[in-house]
């Protein structure tokens, strides 16, 4: 079965880039992909300094790349068009869409004014919409912004996302829910990366109306969890929530990294073994769920760990440690995972890989 599926997953790739892209293909690259059970992509850092997004096989063989005019962060792919899109990273200013088919040259698309991208975002089931997670700094909460991707990725409106520090996002299944991570973490580009609010954060998860972006559910964080950042987010084949979070309070408290709610559901932590909590350093940097395999994986770059948990029953069952632990995505049977330091699956390319990467559906 699993197998099976694996060549679907490359048939599906290899229908959705087309001649072109592979013609365009250097032997031992159109090689590789031809090898390879998935297809994945990843922005990186090359050892000149040039920012990038790469296309990979499960291996780690890089199978092409684009260009980027900055350092991005997360990503999104439509499987419906064979887009994909790397958000720069916060406070950044411009996203890049990228064509697998080969038949349109990558395209910047920049944050309106008053706004800056938060390195998140997702695409409507259909390919139509992108939903990008963005920052009002002046006014002080989290927007998602919304780009037609049939004409040429124009801003058409804009969402509140209902709450502050807004940064992972995704869709459901259905396309009718935005699924939101608000960090609740006050920023301003005029002062960086830095963090203004950490006495009084405000992280929350939020379900909203994808048609409308009206709230349906919004789920703050107890009062004793006040410093725990609602990061990241994916949805499992039950249509369960995900979250990851990364704690800003005392480096000696050990609180819940990982939990999950379903809609109409209370909030649910998972009851990590505390050597695990201890080794992932207060801070989960990615989260993603294997749906075919009922599993869900984090990653920590703080102390290098990669976990992977049952997601019936909230067990861990693999641990292993993973030198600055980047991103997780699935694959054929567990996760495929990145680090800083090259490191994707057999391979360690001269690239420095960044936070995320995706399986390319």
């Amino acid at each position: 079965m699993q197998a099976a599926s694996a060549l679907i997953d490359r048939r599906h790739f290899l229908k959705a880039a087309g001649a072109v892209f592979l013609a365009g293909l250097a032997p031992g690259a159109a090689e590789a992909l031809m090898r390879s059970d998935a297809v994945y992509a990843s922005a990186f850092r090359d050892g000149n300094g040039a920012f990038g997004l790469a296309i990979l096989s499960e291996a780690g063989d890089i199978l092409a790349t684009a260009e980027l005019p900055g350092r991005a962060h997360g990503l999104a792919s439509s499987p419906a068009t064979g887009k994909v899109v790397a958000f720069a990273r916060r406070p950044g200013m411009f996203a890049l869409v990228m064509d697998v088919d080969g038949n349109a040259p990558p395209l910047v698309i920049s944050a309106p004014e008053g706004r800056h991208y938060y390195g998140h975002g997702h695409f409507s089931p259909d390919g139509r919409i992108l939903y990008a997670s963005e920052n009002d700094f002046d006014g002080n909460r989290g927007m998602i912004g919304l780009y037609d991707a049939r004409d040429g990725f124009r801003r058409i409106g804009e969402f509140e996302a209902h709450g502050l520090g807004t940064h992972d996002m995704t869709v459901s299944d259905d396309g009718r829910l935005l699924i939101i991570a608000n960090g609740g973490i006050e920023t301003h580009p005029d002062f960086g990366r830095t963090k203004l609010n950490l006495d009084h954060m405000q992280p929350s998860l939020v379900l909203a109306d994808a048609a409308t972006g009206a709230l349906i559910e919004k789920h703050d964080m107890p009062e004793a969890l006040r410093q725990l950042s609602t990061r990241h987010v994916d949805v499992d084949a039950r249509g369960r929530v995900w979250f990851a979070c990364q704690y800003e309070g005392p480096r000696t408290d050990l609180p819940p990294l990982v939990g999950h709610f379903a809609r109409g559901e209370d909030l649910r932590f998972i009851d990590l073994p505390r050597q695990v909590t201890q080794a992932l350093g207060n801070y989960v940097g990615a989260i993603a769920v294997n749906r075919g395999e009922g599993l869900v994986g984090i990653t920590s770059p703080n102390k290098g760990m990669a976990v992977t948990i049952d997601g019936k029953s909230g067990r861990v069952v693999n641990e292993r440690a993973v030198a600055d632990a980047a991103g997780i995505a699935a694959s054929t049977a567990s996760f495929a995972v990145s680090s800083y330091r090259g490191d994707f699956g057999d391979k360690k390319q001269a690239v420095n890989w960044d936070q995320h990467i995706i399986r390319l559906r």
